[in-house]
């Protein structure tokens, strides 16, 4: 699992580690571990020895890191200039170290040159807002040629704690951060500042508090949580999910949500609504209703709201799932006809699925608040609706009303953004909490499935909402496999 904590957490773990070590030992680990992957970059593009590398130098400790690693590149042949944005406030010891290794340092960016790398350590984590401009100026300028770019611990410009972009900031191929990953490496927009990301350990662990700000799941992780079933199950025991969805003019969404539930595990799908026709059509397993959804037989979880439409029956199908004393999981129309008192007095467990427009409807904002800063939008959802919230996008985010870390998902796929994909996701993550899993994990995993599922669906071509539902058993079959 990757784990990842706030600037106050690990620079307290720091200190303490710290206590314990000689002066400059902290530096000098996450220094080396820059140095390794600076190396493993250019190797791919031919060689260390005669490289040319610039870095990029700003006041703080990341400008220290950067010049301590490139002093062991300077000592390895490779031809490393700096560019000092604060020339009075550089670290004195990794300046010191830089030249004496055969470093220079450059006055700008004129006559530089091809270049084969350029290291980012401008600011560290503690940087607020994004970029000044002296430093956007110079950026633009050696980046031109779009030079590789590998960033010290956090792509400057970027807000380590929340993933927000206030501003410019680097765009880096690579991110070698230290000790633990921080939340902006996982969120995006920051996400997709950071490129490919590599933890150096550099001894934090002892001191690095329980919970964490952030976690990911792995492919290990959602093995744990999948629920299998075993020799004396029946579909009962596998989990009744029931789903109500769909209408005259969205039948579609009936049939997808379905497919995702059948596809996700649950031992039957109990359908209520006007698209029976169109989901027995398809899937002759499901069993239908013609509601209300009170009256459809006994089920461990429900699925309201995907293309459900508006009008009094739609409003009151909510209304009676939402009176169940089972887990809920509501999403789409669902979200915009729910009675929000109603769902924080809830005794049984709640999961809302909103993407960005939703979720800022809910909370009454704009959508580019909500996509601007998803970490507070995903956490101020759950506390306000007392509930489990699925915040879905480019990083899909899970956090609860309780204090555990959310948890962030990273097999999501721009392949997703096609119609019908959520409506699959809500019947996946039902027949999880249908077989029985707590609503946070079920969340959890069904978004890691989702997303393995629509590369699995696409194979790097465009896909289909049924694709990403058909992908489902190849992605269950991948994650059992590790």
């Amino acid at each position: 699992m990757r784990r990842a904590y706030s600037v106050e957490t690990v620079r307290a773990a720091e200190a303490a580690l710290m206590q314990r070590l000689p002066e400059g030992a902290l530096m000098q680990r996450a220094a080396a571990g820059l140095a390794v992957a600076c190396g493993d970059l250019l190797r791919r593009g031919g060689r260390v020895y005669g490289a040319r590398v610039l870095l990029l130098v700003g006041s703080g400790d990341n400008g220290g890191d950067a010049l301590y690693a490139g002093a062991r590149l300077a000592r390895r042949g490779a031809g490393v200039r700096a560019l000092l944005l604060a020339p009075d406030r550089a670290h004195p010891g990794g300046l010191a170290a830089f030249l004496a290794a055969g470093g220079q340092v450059v006055d700008g960016p004129d006559g530089l040159g091809v270049l084969d790398l350029i290291v980012d350590g401008i600011t560290g984590i503690g940087g607020r807002g994004g970029l000044r401009a002296d430093a956007t100026e110079l950026l633009d300028a050696v980046t031109r040629d779009r030079t590789p770019v590998i960033a010290v611990d956090l792509p400057s410009g970027v807000e380590a704690d929340t993933g927000e972009v206030h501003g410019d900031a680097v765009r880096a191929d690579a991110t070698v951060t230290f000790g633990t990953y921080k939340p902006g490496l996982l969120i995006d927009p920051a996400a997709e500042h950071a490129g490919a990301l590599r933890l150096v350990d550099i001894g934090l662990g002892p001191d690095l508090p329980e919970p964490p700000d952030l976690e990911a799941l792995q492919y290990a992780d959602v093995a744990a949580l999948l629920p299998v079933p075993g020799g004396e199950s029946d579909k009962y025991r596998r989990g009744v999910v029931g789903v109500v969805a769909g209408s005259e003019r969205y039948p579609g969404a009936a049939v997808l949500a379905v497919a995702g539930a059948l596809r996700g595990g649950a031992g039957a799908v109990r359908y209520v609504g006007p698209g029976a026709d169109a989901v027995i059509g398809r899937y002759p397993e499901a069993l239908v209703h013609a509601g209300p959804p009170s009256k459809a037989g006994r089920v461990q979880a429900w699925v309201v709201g995907p293309g459900l439409g508006d009008g009094r029956e739609a409003e009151a199908a909510v209304a009676d799932v939402l009176a169940a004393d089972v887990p809920v999981l509501v999403d789409a129309d669902g979200l915009r006809l729910l009675d929000a008192e109603t769902v924080r007095t809830r005794t049984a467990p709640t999961v809302l699925t909103p993407h960005a427009g939703e979720a800022a409807a809910l909370l009454s904002t704009a959508r580019e608040d909500v996509e601007a800063g998803r970490l507070a939008a995903v956490r101020e959802l759950a506390a306000r609706y007392r509930a489990t919230v699925l915040l879905k996008g480019s990083t899909t985010l899970v956090a609860e009303a309780r204090d555990t870390p959310v948890r962030v998902n990273p097999t999501g796929t721009a392949w997703l953004a096609t119609a019908g994909s959520g409506d699959v996701l809500s019947g996946l993550t039902g027949s999880l909490l249908a077989a029985g899993l707590a609503p946070r994990d079920a969340a959890s995993v069904g978004a890691y499935l989702h997303g393995l599922a629509a590369r699995h669906g696409s194979d790097g071509a465009p896909l289909s909402a049924q694709d990403v539902a058909d992908g489902i058993p190849a992605a269950w079959r991948d994650v059992r496999a590790g």
